[in-house]
């Protein structure tokens, strides 16, 4: 049985449960338990706070775990990065009162900044030859220069709407963030081998991530020009029609270049076009 770590709530939580039901591993989601068994694959999910996710993985109490890249370089914990998840994404930033006239990272020299993450805050300030007080705060840190326990703040943006609210204005992006699958280095065999088992499957839900099914039908007069604008797989599926003069066309359109590339294959003379989204994709 492979043991994998998860946030117990908030949105990595949401993302990480709709990634293993799309990958077609059923697992309950009843937060007041613990440790749950999936239903249908040999896995059991433990649900952890976040910050207690890299420990729980380099010492092997789980053997894998859903954990943001901000707390896994923050923690500094003896894991391996198995995959980048390529959801949750954020970034961490400095960020001072929006009235200040800010002229660089100078600024900062003799100032008090709020922080989570005082390592990587630290690291980064020692890199730019910056000497800052860094005040170690849990909570609510956006609200620290409001009511003067800090000049500045080092935390967590993704729309950055809690900065607005709170009148700061982003100045330094110091990270980018995502979730990651991380591993236990001392892994079993038999455990890497259900783990293999999860990737492909993981792999299958994210290669269908928007890409769309599209069939046709097309003048066999125009069938080059038509192919020539299809970026499929290898080669799109031309079938026959009771029409000798029409063929049906496959393939698959990356929802970026969907319309532009439909707007094409009108123009070229495609009729009846559908379009189906794709679930899981094996390559």
């Amino acid at each position: 049985m492979l043991r994998i770590a998860v946030q117990s709530k908030g949105r990595l939580f949401d993302d990480t449960m709709n990634l293993l039901a799309e990958a077609d591993i059923k697992v309950s989601s009843g937060r007041r338990t613990l440790l749950v068994q999936s239903q249908n694959f040999p896995l059991e999910v433990l649900y952890l706070r976040d910050d207690d996710i890299p420990q729980s993985v380099a010492s092997g109490v789980a053997d894998i775990g859903v954990v943001g890249e901000n707390e896994f370089v923050e923690r500094g914990e003896d894991a391996q990065i198995i995959s980048r998840l390529g959801f949750s994404k954020c970034r961490l930033s400095l960020a001072i009162p929006k009235d200040i006239n800010y002229q660089g990272l100078a600024w900062f020299n003799g100032k008090k900044i709020a922080t989570s993450y005082p390592n990587i805050l630290q690291h980064f300030m020692e890199q730019h030859n910056i000497n800052a007080e860094i005040h170690v705060i849990t909570g609510s840190v956006e609200i620290s220069p409001g009511i003067g326990l800090a000049d500045g703040i080092f935390d967590i943006v993704s729309s950055g709407s809690t900065l607005v609210s709170n009148n700061l204005s982003e100045v330094e992006v110091v990270m980018q963030s995502e979730a990651l699958l991380i591993g236990n280095k001392n892994m079993s065999q038999e455990k890497r081998e259900i783990l293999e088992q999860m990737l492909f499957r993981f792999k299958a839900v994210k290669d269908a991530e928007d890409k769309k099914y599209v069939r046709m039908n097309a003048p066999k007069a125009r069938l080059q020009e038509i192919i020539s604008v299809l970026p499929g797989l290898k080669s799109p599926t031309i079938i026959p029609l009771a029409d000798d003069d029409w063929c049906s066309v496959h393939t698959v359109l990356d929802q970026k270049r969907f319309w532009e590339i439909i707007g094409k294959l009108k123009e070229m003379g495609a009729q009846g076009i559908l379009v189906t989204p794709i679930e899981k994709m094996i390559l």
